[in-house]
């Protein structure tokens, strides 16, 4: 029996291989022996007719493929990256690599071909939290623990569907619920997870802001401040104080679209909870005042010390798998590598540790500016973006103009795969090993259940044989993941409070690690002066918005059975039975109006594109507002590329679109 760690959301459930089945790991702390329907069926995604178990080379985009050798791809790779200049060359990296993935393609793009263009999908997922933290906190470190619901009187979920993206997690919420844990949702629809709340909270989309600062008004005027913490820990309390003086309360409410009793109803179990978390995820992440967003929520944490402590928190929850270990890495462009930035102190340091000199200054490309910055080669691993970029008609005519892309997958069937010229077959989840961090710090090892298919490497193997191949031998010779591991480990030492040094790869097989318990313990912030910072921030209203042409508003997410564009999880007939891969929530007042019945096929078009669907009629959703699945892989034809000015993070939750019946 082999133990391992599901490669699919940022939970991270505990799992063991036995007899060519997977069942939950009783010991496990994370999950006790639970797995959610996709975890269960991890297995069917190995041995699929969708593999892509070789590579494969064109010259144009409109030839076909033609098989090819490993040598005759990485050569062909290798030789435009010497000839391009290094800041037309991209790579473009997946929450779902490993972290040994990443360190090696991290080292080898900023250390050695010297350009910071590497970004990460999870640029669209969670870089609104991560530079969040940072200004709040003062490093990008996630300050909330799963079992802390436990310990907590109130749980808020907002724009967070775990019922459906973090399955086993919300089924420990729904375990603490017996405990006397309440549960508030706040979100435009009424989600699987809003049916095992106390309340729920239909608010407007967009309007989050707004919730969270009349909260912080509240905690202000009736002096519910933690006084102490606010004078040892915290700056701008004062200015923050002195701004909600003068805040509209009336028009904030009003934008909300919550009465005044319903607000009060939150505000009783708000003000009689002492121990509070508030959780969001894409919801609050995917906007275009994303940052802001998240402030606004670690604000009302801050006001009132509740924070750093058992129960409490503000707890941005990671989508994928390794996400977390991504941002340790350094797999952001926007950073350097183990929490370090672009400073002078810290390049030097990381130059020294690489043996390089040539690290650049300033950031790089994040994936959503990628396709527009006229590069020469870009080199994407383990994602999809012509999938899950917004605006995609826009991205497919963007992306036909870079002269090399090569995807390196497991699988073939990828919308981007139509636009590549290499095709590079990649080990997925089961076939091979390493290391990820689940959405709560807790580092685990991802165990090889199987062989390695045909001609298939992991995706660490294939970053090195291009650096070897580009002449760097000597800082690329790896020969395991563990070997990886251990380098990587030794470059936690240069930012201390990143103990991942504490911990050893064989440990990894036998018990997770939680990194950063010590920041916890003691209260620590990691600003020039060692205090937290409160910012003041106002909804501006910047998303696109409704008007005669286009009166509805898209939202998009997953569904529980569903992994993004489905590459996987299509696959076993189990996971298409819970809900459809297609469908359009619509409420029955605008269904009505549109002459919309159940199961109407309907046309969806926003000014960027359309897209077909089927209308599901409920009384769940917000009238005026719709939402479509990711799992539609046409989604993005309809999304708007609006993008918060800092976290460079789509704002996929509020496309002006209109409905048509489609005549059968």
């Amino acid at each position: 029996m082999i133990k391992s760690v599901c490669g699919y959301c940022g939970v991270g459930c505990g799992l063991e291989f036995d007899m060519n089945k997977l069942i939950g790991d009783v010991v496990y702390p994370i999950n006790e022996g639970k797995l959610c329907s996709k975890g269960v069926s991890e297995l069917i995604s190995i041995q699929t007719p969708t593999r892509l178990l070789r590579p494969h080379i064109r010259e144009d985009i409109n030839n076909e493929y033609k098989i090819s050798s490993w040598d005759d791809a990485i050569q062909k790779i290798s030789s435009t990256i010497k000839e391009t200049p290094k800041e037309k060359i991209g790579f473009y990296l997946s929450g779902q690599l490993l972290t040994e993935d990443y360190y090696v393609a991290n080292k080898l793009m900023k250390g050695f071909i010297g350009s910071n263009n590497i970004d990460t999908n999870s640029r669209t997922c969670m870089a609104s939290a991560v530079v969040a933290y940072k200004k709040a906190l003062g490093v990008d470190f996630v300050p909330v623990r799963m079992d802390d619901i436990f310990k907590s009187d109130l749980l808020i979920l907002v724009g967070a569907n775990t019922a459906e993206a973090h399955v086993v997690f919300h089924n420990r919420i729904k375990l603490a619920k017996k405990s006397g844990l309440k549960v508030v949702t706040i979100d435009p629809r009424f989600t699987d997870t809003a049916n095992d709340a106390d309340l729920h909270l239909s608010i407007k989309a967009g309007s989050d802001i707004d919730f969270f600062n009349l909260i912080s008004k509240r905690i202000i005027d009736e002096n519910l401040i933690d006084e102490e913490f606010l004078k040892e820990h915290v700056n701008n309390f004062e200015l923050l104080k002195n701004k909600f003086k003068r805040v509209p309360v009336t028009k904030m409410l009003k934008r909300t679209g919550l009465s005044t009793k319903q607000f009060e109803e939150f505000w009783e179990i708000y003000k009689n909870s002492e121990n509070i978390i508030s959780a969001w995820t894409m919801g609050i992440n995917q906007s275009v005042q994303g940052v802001d967003k998240n402030l606004s929520i670690i604000n009302t944490h801050l006001l009132t010390g509740k924070i750093f402590k058992d129960g409490n928190g503000p707890f941005s929850l990671t989508g994928q798998p390794n996400a977390m270990g991504g941002r340790e890495v350094g797999g952001l462009s926007t950073m350097l590598a183990v929490h370090l930035d672009f400073e002078k102190e810290s390049i030097k340091k990381v130059s020294k540790f690489w043996n390089t000199n040539k690290i650049q200054n300033k950031a790089g490309l994040t994936a959503t500016q990628m396709l527009e910055a006229n590069l020469d080669v870009l080199v994407i691993c383990h994602t999809d973006p012509i999938y899950h970029l917004p605006n995609r008609n826009k991205m497919e005519e963007l992306i036909k103009k870079i002269p090399l892309v090569i995807e390196i997958n497991a699988y073939e069937n990828s919308e981007t795969s139509k636009f590549a010229h290499i095709k590079l077959p990649a080990a997925p989840w089961g076939e091979k090993e390493g290391t990820q961090t689940n959405l709560d710090r807790t580092i685990t090892k991802q165990e090889k259940l199987t062989r390695i298919s045909i001609d298939c490497k992991p995706d660490w193997e294939i970053f090195q044989l291009i650096a070897q191949d580009l002449g760097y031998k000597d800082a690329f010779n790896f020969t395991s993941s563990k070997e990886i591991f251990e380098e990587y480990q030794e470059m936690t030492k240069l930012n201390q409070h990143l103990n991942i040094y504490e911990t050893s790869y064989e440990k990894l097989s036998q018990e997770p690690f939680i990194w950063g318990e010590e920041i916890r313990k003691n209260r620590q912030f990691f600003t020039k002066n060692k205090k937290a910072n409160i910012h003041f921030v106002e909804n501006k209203v910047l998303s696109e918005k409704t008007n005669l042409k286009y009166p509805l508003n898209l939202l998009t997410g997953r569904t529980r059975d569903q992994w993004h564009s489905g590459t996987k999880t299509n696959l076993p007939k189990t996971l298409l039975k819970y809900k459809e891969l297609d469908f359009c929530e619509i409420n029955p007042i605008n269904a009505k109006k549109l002459g919309i019945e159940n199961g109407s096929i309907i046309k969806i078009i926003s000014p960027r594109g359309e897209i077909t669907s089927k209308a599901f009629i409920t009384e769940k959703i917000l009238e005026d507002t719709v939402f479509v699945p990711v799992s539609n892989r046409n989604i993005n034809y309809l999304t708007n590329d609006l993008y918060d000015r800092e976290s460079f993070q789509p704002d996929y939750n509020q496309t002006s679109i209109k409905i048509e019946k489609l005549k059968t």
